[in-house]
């Protein structure tokens, strides 16, 4: 088998164990390159180390290391809380705060999953007691912070961006950032309508007093203030978003805003592991011939007119089980240019939109993590069975919603 088809295969073997183990595919992912380009490509051990993405790596681990400053010193907390505060016991609007909460929280740099981890325990609860459903918080809550999740300044934002820039689609952050927040906020309305959204009008006040006040203090401002100007400093002055938040993290911790062993903890290792690894195998893919063959298969099950449609359906699917930003976009967002050439026809753009928009939309799954955060965080005496049942229903029925929405939605937002 020639090393074009072996590095094929071995995406597809990382695409399986995805679906179906607990093992970290990133640490499988470069297994299988070095595999593929020393044993059957013939090269040496550092050309297959060519392939780590180290500007991706300092990017996410900087991003991530800033928000985590934030995050273990309760500014992020305070966010949440303040919000949650602000109802002012009008119950009837808690889905949409809910929504609008994680949504700005993801949206200022820590992504969806670490916005469900902060904001899940407290609005679960608070949820129950305001006697608003818990498969309606769990979709609010979900789709709100996965539609923050591609803004310019966030880490996985910034992990698509890099792709897209890669794959010779870049300068196009309003777009992404765009029509992934209106899918969201479309599936969020059906939502908040279909599940008792109406009838909370109905339901009694439940007083901000019941939600414990958390002090706002030194640490909090400071941490604000050097937030505010990494936020400045990457969006109007250009600056690169990773190194200046290693900038803006140290600069934390000297100032005594935080601490640094607090701050390393709350790095998502195992995301970037799976992120990075799956990139160096990407990378021997595209230097062995794989990624022809790739685009090839793909190019099989669609044409130019549908292939918005089918491709967001088929990540949807994909993602249903596997890893949204460790393994989806990864995997498909280079293969982009290829597919197009393929098929004699499409729009990058368009694809590249149906691919963030695909893959995230079924992520309140409780196969995701998402899902999984907003199960556990039920307050005792649910029904979490029923609530598992419903948000996995509604993360197939997404993937159809997806590749409608890709099909029909995502070229107003490539024009």
């Amino acid at each position: 088998m020639s090393p074009a088809a072996l590095s094929l295969v071995a995406l597809l073997i990382v695409v399986g164990v995805s679906l179906t183990s607990r093992l970290n595919v990133g640490v499988l992912a470069v297994a299988l390159a070095w595999g593929v380009g020393v044993f059957a490509a013939g090269w040496k051990p550092e050309q297959v180390m060519a392939a780590f993405p180290s500007s991706l790596f300092l990017t996410l681990v900087g991003v991530t290391l800033l928000f985590g400053v934030a995050q273990s010193n309760g500014s992020m907390s305070t966010i949440t809380n303040a919000g949650l505060r602000a109802l002012r016991g009008q119950t009837a609007f808690m889905p949409l705060l809910l929504f609008v909460l994680a949504f700005g929280i993801s949206s200022l740099g820590p992504g969806a999953i670490a916005t469900v981890a902060l904001l899940a325990p407290i609005a679960m609860g608070l949820a129950h007691q305001a006697r608003v459903p818990m498969l309606l918080a769990a979709l609010m809550i979900g789709n709100g912070a996965n539609a923050g999740n591609l803004s310019p300044i966030s880490a996985i934002g910034v992990l698509v961006l890099s792709l897209m820039e890669k794959a010779g689609l870049g300068g196009h952050e309003m777009a992404v950032f765009l029509a992934n927040f209106a899918a969201h906020a479309m599936v969020a309305v059906a939502a908040w309508a279909l599940f008792g959204g109406p009838g909370l009008r109905r339901v009694p006040a439940v007083e901000a007093e019941q939600i414990a006040p958390v002090p706002f203090e030194r640490r909090h401002a400071v941490t604000f203030a050097v937030g505010a100007l990494w936020i400045a400093g990457v969006l109007f002055l250009k600056l690169p978003p990773g190194l200046t938040a290693f900038a803006a993290a140290g600069a934390l911790v000297l100032l005594g805003a935080g601490d640094d062993t607090a701050m390393l903890k709350q790095v998502p290792w195992p995301v970037i592991t799976m992120v990075c690894g799956v990139s160096v195998l990407i990378g021997v893919l595209e230097k062995t011939g794989g990624m022809d063959l790739f685009t090839t298969l793909l190019s099989q099950l669609a044409t130019p007119a549908t292939v918005n449609g089918v491709i967001g359906g088929v990540t949807g699917l994909i993602s249903t089980y596997s890893s949204t930003s460790g393994v989806v976009y990864p995997a498909f967002i280079p293969a982009i240019p290829g597919l197009v050439a393929k098929l004699g026809g499409g729009n990058p753009l368009e694809i590249a939109l149906s691919v963030n928009v695909g893959a995230a939309l079924v992520d309140v799954s409780p196969l995701s993590t998402i899902g999984g955060l907003c199960i556990a965080a039920v307050p005792a005496g649910q029904d979490t069975r029923r609530l598992f049942r419903q948000l996995l229903l509604w993360g197939f029925a997404m993937s159809v919603v997806g590749a409608l929405f890709c099909q029909t939605v995502i070229p107003l937002f490539a024009m």
